[in-house]
């Protein structure tokens, strides 16, 4: 049996997107439970050289959307990086996943090939279909959902494994 670019992106975009909101969500309760301003931990970071969680995030979200949009032969979708609290957060990972979602199976099924070109900050990258999913897209998508992860559990939310993979 063999698995269908649809099957290896789009679901996997989505399953990783919903198990962030998760992970928010315990961080917010979390820091409401200890008397703190929840809103706060947006700007909390592994080591000063890192970003914010609110850029994690928002990188997460723009790797899943960007990744099925460029996937499916469609220009990326744009969301604004404007959020200030977690529910604004909550709610750009809500809109990115309700567009991954809305990719069909016949857009994304054979763009192994597809020639994919990036502009980037260090230089410009080209990939095929099957090459910007495998080393492009999901390595960044699942290192900007852990760092997120790592932030919230060093913050002390009470997260495991579980939360963060969605066995919960």
């Amino acid at each position: 049996m063999t698995i269908s670019m649809y099957s290896a992106s789009v679901p996997v975009f989505a399953r990783a997107l919903d198990n962030l909101a998760h992970v928010l969500k315990k961080g917010e309760a979390f820091a409401k439970e200890k008397g703190a301003e929840p809103d706060a931990l947006l700007q909390q970071r592994l080591i000063f050289d890192m970003l914010p969680l609110v850029k994690q995030i928002q990188i997460a979200c723009d790797m899943g959307a960007r990744g099925a949009a460029r996937l499916a032969g469609v220009e990326p979708q744009s969301f604004e990086d404007n959020e200030k609290t977690l529910a604004e957060a909550c709610s750009r990972i809500e809109r990115a996943n309700a567009y991954i979602r809305s990719f069909k199976p016949e857009q994304i099924d054979g763009s192994e090939t597809r020639a994919i070109h990036l502009k980037m900050r260090g230089g410009d990258r080209d990939f095929t279909g099957i090459d910007y999913l495998q080393q492009f897209i999901l390595p960044n998508l699942f290192f900007h959902c852990t760092t997120a992860y790592d932030i919230l559990r060093v913050a002390g939310a009470p997260l495991g494994k579980a939360d963060y993979v969605g066995l919960r």
